[in-house]
């Protein structure tokens, strides 16, 4: 593939990335009854984002334009359910004794500027060679709680079959909406 259809490929998928988080994000504002009008400024957002991509789509052959929209999706939507997954196993981010450590291996409660950077997150900590383990894991009350967490997935799976019931996604989702 030469460079430039491959940065192409790149911008089209990370600008298909930004629309499926701003699709989920103005499903998640609309279920908390959100004011009209920032609902309406998301939706904005989203038509913005999907001119970006349709500029970048005109670029590729009508032949594959689906088949590549379709497996930028799926592969963007089961990206963030795979972090969402990721960020609720990650203990040390749900944990009370969460702390940003520096290079020096410092730990700090706030997230550290400057020459002091934040290079790993981990809890309470016993140095076992490169990883931080907790010694006493509790819930932070600012953690997502499961309900949370799974709605959070729940969203992406509603995007996902958004996404799959159009039988021409170019024509329904892009031009059409």
């Amino acid at each position: 593939m030469p460079p430039k259809e491959k940065i192409e490929r790149e911008s089209l998928q990370a600008s298909i990335k930004t629309l499926i988080l701003q699709e989920v994000r103005v499903m998640q504002l609309e279920q908390i009854q959100t004011p009209h009008f920032m609902i309406q400024e998301m939706i904005h957002s989203i038509q913005e984002t999907k001119r970006q991509v349709i500029s970048l789509l005109r670029l590729i052959h009508s032949k594959e334009r689906d088949t590549l929209i379709k497996r930028a999706v799926r592969q963007s939507v089961n990206e963030e359910i795979d972090q969402a997954i990721q960020a609720r196993q990650n203990r040390c981010l749900r944990c009370v004794h969460m702390r940003y450590f520096d290079e020096t291996g410092s730990p700090h409660e706030n997230i550290p500027f400057g020459i002091d950077l934040a290079r790993m997150i981990g809890c309470v900590v016993t140095p076992l060679s490169s990883k931080i383990q907790c010694r006493q894991f509790i819930e932070s009350p600012m953690a997502p709680s499961v309900e949370e967490y799974v709605n959070a997935v729940a969203f992406f799976y509603e995007v996902k079959e958004m996404f799959d019931q159009f039988d021409r996604i170019w024509e329904d989702y892009f031009l059409n909406r």
